[in-house]
């Protein structure tokens, strides 16, 4: 008789179980729904330097202004899709070290022997988690192998032969030394050699005005990318082919987490161009964190004291773009132009080259 009864129990139990159950997994998923949002943004640059309009031919202006907004697009649609600032970054970088415009990749500055060398490094705000390579002389695209060593080792940099040994063991795309040449990055090096013979102290040779492709300082042209995701993430690359007629495997500021490359959520992400040996003292991109996180200045406050005061009162020149966690933008540079691009908030992609 009891039976009926004590199965009619259970059965009303375990309806309410399940239908609690339910409950609790709606109100998870609006939560993550809510966690999602509309907030979110990206930056790149292309180098800072001696960027003069009477010095730029229109062909190559459009060429500069045409893949600073391709890989924009690329990486910003990324976002608007609900992917990754670290894919954004990373894909904007690849494009850019694809092109023989910039000074990363395919269009990197020779060293004094005569070879290519890269350096590149990516961060992820969420977990302050980094990679870096540097010195390394046939990996197609650096940024990738950076990420790599962030996701699929224990360090943080990994440098020379024993970085393109673990591009080979991760399947990385390695290309000889002839992908790497351009007649334009050549000529460059004969010219700094040849004012090396005649000037005692070259490292202050910073510019050649010569018309066309030829005009610009034979530094200039490390990219980088900063983003803000739709789960509130931020994440900053930077790439470079470093100095023409560098020596001694000399490595700068692009693959030095807190110098070239630096994120934290709590406040922003930040990748720099310039001379690297400046901004290496000066910790550059910790340092526009740092003054936001406990001095608690806006990004654009920030970033403007150390790059157009501090770095230049150390005697550096540079530029910087940067994104803080609530979509803010700040590109500010102390040199003549820099090669810089952004999303605004109507989804309208901004590109600019000269100081205006």
């Amino acid at each position: 008789m009891n039976k009926p009864l004590k199965f009619t129990f259970r059965f009303h139990l375990t309806y309410r179980l399940l239908a609690l159950t339910i409950a609790v997994l709606v109100v998870l998923s609006c939560q993550q729904k809510d966690s999602t949002s509309s907030t979110f943004g990206m930056v790149i640059h292309g180098g800072a330097g001696t960027i003069l309009k009477k010095n730029m031919t229109s062909e190559l202006e459009e060429a500069y202004s045409t893949k600073l907004t391709e890989a924009l697009s690329y990486g910003y649609n990324i976002l608007n899709n609900g992917g990754s600032s670290l894919d954004a970054v990373e894909t904007a970088i690849k494009i850019l070290e694809d092109s023989p415009l910039f000074n990363a990749g395919k269009g990197a500055v020779f060293t004094h022997s005569g070879t290519n060398e890269f350096d590149a490094s990516i961060m992820d705000g969420k977990t302050l988690m980094a990679g870096a390579v540097g010195a390394v002389k046939h990996v197609k695209n650096p940024i990738a192998l950076a990420r790599l060593v962030m996701e699929k080792t224990p360090h943080v940099m990994l440098t020379g032969e024993g970085a393109e040994a673990f591009a080979k063991e991760q399947g990385v795309e390695l290309m000889p030394d002839d992908y790497f040449f351009t007649e334009r990055r050549w000529k460059q090096l004969q010219r700094k050699i040849e004012r090396g013979k005649k000037n005692t102290n070259p490292s202050k040779d910073k510019t050649t005005t010569i018309k066309g492709l030829e005009f610009e300082s034979s530094s200039m042209g490390t990219v980088g990318a900063v983003a803000l995701d739709k789960a509130g993430n931020l994440a900053a690359a930077t790439s470079t082919g470093g100095l023409t007629n560098k020596r001694f495997g000399r490595v700068g500021d692009s693959p030095i987490i807190g110098a070239g490359t630096y994120a934290n959520n709590r406040t922003c992400a930040v990748s720099g161009t310039g001379q690297g040996e400046y901004f290496m003292r000066s910790l550059v991109g910790y340092d526009i964190s740092v003054l936001m996180e406990y001095r608690g200045m806006s990004l654009e406050k920030a970033a403007n004291t150390v790059v157009m005061k501090k770095l230049v009162k150390l005697g550096g020149s540079g530029g910087v773009i940067a994104i803080d966690k609530d979509g803010n933008v700040a590109m500010p540079f102390n040199t003549e132009g820099m090669y810089r691009g952004y999303v605004d908030r109507d989804g309208k992609v901004i590109v600019k080259i000269y100081r205006e």
